[in-house]
């Protein structure tokens, strides 16, 4: 018979291909929906595979996880792990917490900067209340943040968190050491977050991150056949949710107690930033600390409720939404010169050694940082420039000595300024050879007082 080639036979791009590979990281599926979704290119993934390979551009994957049998309502299972994501411009190092149904697939998604104990109980609180129901074990592993001691059938659960596993219907349950495929379902969860979730996305932060996850998890994943069962998640769950523990109605969202005390501007300082304190008490106020909100109560009473701030936002003064800004500045607000050194280092090399110099000679940073910024503010560039060079010859770091130079340089017009007088045979006067036989004298009473305006004026 002939040689005949297909009439259905579809042409990609070969360089097209190659970008997508690369953008995804090699991972064949991520590719597989880029095609479709974003260039429109209709391709059966068994095709695809199949060009991947005739290209050598395909990758094995790494072996499943022991398939074990599923029951209707039995567990879900819950790990962490840690990823290095580009945030914008910056790569930052993020931890993935996800829950799994075991039966339905079901997955709850999100990314901390930290997680701790009390990140855990944010995390179920947001998943369980999102899926309105709950299986009555969660297998782990032999995380610290869950377990009081010992391992797997051994491990004794740390009471805190036994008591709000509790509150919401199940317990948790460690696998046994070096038994990680207890929880094939979850390990299987995270290599498909890498290769399906994470390649060929862009985040703008962290706040970005956590939508397209969540995005991804409840709707794109749910509705999306797994495996060769085409089993649909949603579907699924709909069977599974009357052998799950209903959670009921009302349940206490997590919270972290913290203790403040309130400036006499208004302020109560927390996380980094400052937020104002509606009244005139200057009383102590307890700050309620929630997964996404502060409270703020003082005599037991609520005063002002805020969300937290974006992911990385320190150094900010907060006031409640609709209200004017307060007039006054937070007491202990912290005042940070990077702007003013950098700026200060790029005018000439000149003061970049001087900067040098007196930033290791004991001054008070931020306080001469921004009085030597606004000395050369006030004058030329050259008269700036040529005062640094005489004070960095003799050594000086007081402001008042420097606007003294600063005139002296002006009055010279542009005459080279007389040297010093400075005597070389000082050491061999009686007065120099008799303070040279005395104790050096302490001076640490002083570099306290040094330490002391630092951290007011910091």
């Amino acid at each position: 018979m002939p040689l005949r080639s297909r009439s259905d036979k579809i042409e990609i791009d070969v360089e097209l291909l190659k970008r997508l590979y690369q953008e995804c990281d090699g991972f064949a599926q991520r590719v597989h929906e880029k095609l479709i979704e974003e260039e429109h290119v209709s391709i059966q993934y068994s095709t695809l595979t199949r060009l991947l390979r005739q290209l050598g551009m395909s990758r094995s994957e790494e072996p499943r996880c022991d398939r074990v049998p599923d029951e209707p309502g039995a567990e879900m299972q819950h790990d962490t792990s840690p990823y290095s994501v580009l945030l914008g411009d910056t790569r930052a190092n993020v931890i993935a917490s996800l829950l799994y149904l075991r039966y339905s697939k079901r997955r709850y998604l999100r990314f901390y900067r930290v997680f701790n104990r009390f990140r855990m109980k944010c995390f179920f609180d947001e998943a369980l209340k999102f899926w309105e129901h709950a299986a009555p074990v969660c297998i782990i592993d032999n995380t610290n943040l869950a377990r009081l001691r010992g391992t797997g059938k051994d491990a004794v659960i740390v009471p805190e968190m036994e008591a709000f596993a509790k509150q919401y219907g199940f317990r948790f349950v460690c696998h046994e050491k070096g038994h990680p495929n207890r929880k094939a379902g979850e390990e299987r969860s995270f290599w498909t977050v890498e290769t399906n979730f994470l390649p060929g996305r862009h985040f703008e932060s962290l706040e970005d991150l956590n939508q397209q996850g969540f995005q991804w998890a409840t709707v794109r994943m749910e509705h999306r056949p797994v495996a060769k069962t085409r089993l649909i998640p949603a579907k699924a769950f709909e069977h599974e949710q009357q052998f799950l523990v209903k959670l009921p109605t009302h349940l206490p969202s997590p919270y972290l107690l913290h203790e403040r005390e309130t400036d006499q501007y208004g302020y109560a300082a927390f996380g980094g930033n400052y937020y104002w304190v509606p009244g005139t008490d200057r009383d102590e106020v307890k700050v309620f600390e929630y997964s996404d909100r502060l409270k703020i109560y003082q005599h037991r009473q609520c005063l002002v409720e805020y969300r937290l701030p974006a992911d990385g936002i320190t150094n900010a003064l907060i006031s409640p939404e609709g209200l004017p800004k307060p007039p006054r500045q937070p007491k202990n607000r912290k005042r940070p010169t990077q702007e003013e050194e950098k700026r200060l280092r790029a005018i000439s090399d000149a003061v970049d050694r001087y900067l040098k110099f007196a930033l290791q000679a004991g001054v008070q940073r931020h306080r001469f940082l921004r009085e030597l910024f606004a000395l050369s503010c006030r004058m030329t560039r050259s008269v700036f420039i040529q005062t640094i060079e005489r004070a960095l010859r003799y050594q000086i770091t007081d402001i008042d000595t420097l606007q003294r130079i600063a005139r002296l340089c002006v009055s010279q017009d542009d005459r080279p300024l007389p040297g010093a007088d400075v005597d070389e045979c000082f050491r061999q006067r009686d007065a120099y050879q008799q303070g040279s036989l005395t104790d050096a004298p302490d001076f640490s009473l002083y570099d306290k007082m040094l330490e002391d305006n630092e951290d007011d004026d910091g």
